[in-house]
């Protein structure tokens, strides 16, 4: 059994599957959601949005909520999705596209957005004359896609289809949590997760900020940096491979 006790602070049914994964390598859990997935509305502006994929040359989904409210909105629509053109930021919400049939490109090592934006297909498809680019995903984020994409030439438009939200918990919960449960590692998969984790904290953060820290990417890595946290660990994707390789490869804080 792993001397690691991990926070895992995913959407409810993602922490439930990670939990799962580091079960099986003997690796010691605890969930807290900190990222709570609300529907937006679906208005006129959506309804056009799904209604112009199929014009676009690259639909690049950036997470599983993103992935499964787009095709339960086409479903409502009766709108069917191109088959092709198709990216995303990591191979589980590929997979949720894969399920309906669709051709998904995604890439092979680190699912994060500096990633993808290194597959030739994707540079190939921005670069083509006049070509538009639709980034499905929750209100705000990934603006580093569109910046770069609109670098080579792109035109790019967001699908907005939910918001995310910090649950509600009492004060003092988290740093609660990891107390009772002596747990000695903290996990966050967005940069918005991060904030809710900060947010969450209170004034328990500096407390808090001395535990090692697994981020996702480079980039949340410097906003945790910013936020005063001490150790960082950059697993280089947000998957439940990529966490459990960071994991091994880190020294446990002694008790």
């Amino acid at each position: 059994m792993s001397p690691w006790r991990l926070l895992l602070t995913r959407p409810e049914e993602d922490c439930a599957a990670l939990a799962q994964t580091l079960a099986e390598a003997g690796i010691a859990s605890a969930s807290l959601p900190l990222l709570a997935i609300e529907a937006l509305e679906q208005g006129p502006a959506q309804r056009l949005g799904l209604q112009a994929l199929g014009q676009a040359r690259a639909i690049i989904v950036v997470s599983k909520p993103a992935a499964r409210l787009l095709l339960d909105a086409l479903d409502r629509a009766a709108i069917a999705p191109p088959p092709a053109g198709w990216f995303t930021v990591g191979e589980a919400t590929a997979r949720v596209l894969q399920a309906r049939g669709l051709l998904v490109t995604f890439p092979a090592v680190g699912d994060d957005s500096e990633a993808l934006l290194c597959l030739p297909a994707l540079r190939e498809a921005a670069g083509f004359p006049a070509a538009r680019v639709v980034i499905v995903r929750g209100e705000g984020g990934r603006e580093l896609l569109a910046e770069r994409l609109a670098e080579q030439g792109a035109s790019v438009d967001y699908l907005e289809l939910y918001r995310r939200s910090l649950p509600h918990y009492p004060a003092g919960t988290l740093v609660q949590r990891v107390v009772g449960e002596r747990l000695n590692g903290l996990v966050v998969s967005s940069g918005q997760g991060l904030e809710h984790l900060h947010q969450l904290a209170g004034a328990d953060w500096p407390r808090l900020s001395c535990l090692p820290l697994f981020v996702p990417s480079p980039r949340v890595a410097d906003q945790a940096r910013a936020l005063g946290a001490r150790e960082i660990v950059d697993c280089r994707g947000a998957s439940a491979a990529a966490l459990l390789a960071a994991v091994q490869r880190t020294a446990v804080p002694a008790p």
